[in-house]
């Protein structure tokens, strides 16, 4: 009876491995989840707001700036493509 149940376990720890491995190779399986996926959008919202008062607080952005990406937050969007342009050329 130790010999199946032994034997069913470790058929499920191999099907899991070769599960995982088929998963991880192919190709339109994202390797980072988004946090959103990770977290919920919640979550994900909230870093947002906290990254872009870091970014105000290091006068990394301006007070226009950061009121626009606060507003959009509020708003449950995440900092449009536009904004993303600006930041990186400042």
């Amino acid at each position: 009876m130790s010999a199946v149940m032994a034997t069913v376990i470790g058929t499920l720890i191999l099907a899991g491995m070769v599960y995982d491995i088929a998963r991880l190779i192919t190709p339109r399986e994202s390797r980072c989840p988004s946090l959103a996926r990770l977290r919920g959008r919640r979550a994900a919202l909230e870093d947002a707001e906290q990254w872009c008062v870091g970014l105000r607080m290091h006068g990394r952005i301006d007070a226009a700036t950061y009121q626009h990406r606060m507003s959009g937050l509020t708003r449950g969007r995440r900092r449009p493509a536009k904004d993303r342009e600006a930041s990186r050329r400042t």
